[in-house]
């Protein structure tokens, strides 16, 4: 009984972290890479310029950053466009205080150094492209995986402002809710009386960037909180495979001693 209750809770443990998130809205499908150094570097660099003054990196520092991004320490702050006041030895902290940014934000913005082990990089990746006009909220924008998100968008003048358009209607898994019997999307809503009004964004007025440079500019610095998030992940990956070789050979030894003993018994 106890295994088929510990086998329920694993199979339902995907839906029921979904569930618990609010959002309904299917999520990015993308693959990271935290060996481009090219995007890492202009990640960085958006992060200073448009995260860097709400969201710290308290457990990362300027030094470690620039060996693995491959800068040049003397150029590293520079390059990232920090003030003189800057070390090399210093963590990626920033001046706005808690009491500060609840007075202006209702809460204060969290330390992003893990965000993409906490949430994970498709969830970071998707929220940050599903910003849209809503009038009614503070900030005058919304989230689709975050409802009601009490973040300004911070990437506007890139993006542009995106608007709501009719589109299908989502499922409870994320995914778009479709006609049992002939698979095609379903457009009308659980009443079967209207279209989403809000089931696809659209944008209405451009950014500095066109659409294809947007998301390009989003995975870049999705990129670079992915690779902050653990910086010795490639290095992981290498040493798992040592590991795996080593446990093969291992192996062979091991069947070899195993047989040695067991020889006179057969």
């Amino acid at each position: 009984m106890r295994k088929q209750l510990l086998a329920l809770v694993l199979f339902l443990a995907p839906a029921l972290a979904f569930a618990s998130s609010g959002a309904k809205w299917p999520l990015d499908h993308v693959e990271f890479d935290a060996t481009n150094k090219a995007s890492l570097q202009h990640g960085a660099q958006l992060y200073m310029s448009y995260c860097m003054g709400c969201h710290s990196l308290q457990y990362e520092r300027y030094g470690r950053l620039a060996t693995g991004l491959g800068i040049p320490e003397d150029m590293v702050l520079q390059y990232l466009r920090l003030d003189s006041n800057a070390k090399i030895g210093d963590l990626m902290t920033n001046s706005m205080t808690s009491q500060k940014a609840k007075v202006w934000f209702g809460a204060a913005p969290p330390d992003l150094t893990l965000v993409t082990r906490a949430r994970s990089p498709e969830w970071v990746h998707t929220y940050l492209r599903t910003f849209y006009q809503d009038p009614a909220r503070p900030w005058g924008v919304n989230n689709k995986v975050f409802p009601d998100v009490g973040m300004p968008h911070v990437l506007l003048e890139l993006q542009g402002v995106q608007e709501c358009v009719p589109g299908p209607v989502h499922a409870e898994n994320g995914g778009i809710r479709r006609d049992p019997l002939t698979g095609k999307e379903e457009l009308l809503d659980a009443e079967g009386k209207a279209l989403n009004p809000c089931g696809r964004l659209k944008v209405t007025t451009p950014g500095k960037l066109t659409t294809e440079e947007y998301d390009q500019a989003v995975y870049d610095l999705v990129n670079f909180l992915n690779y902050v998030a653990e910086p010795m992940q490639e290095q992981r990956k290498r040493t798992g495979i040592f590991v795996l070789f080593f446990l093969a050979i291992l192996f062979v030894f091991a069947w070899l001693l195993n047989r040695e003993y067991w020889k006179d018994v057969h």
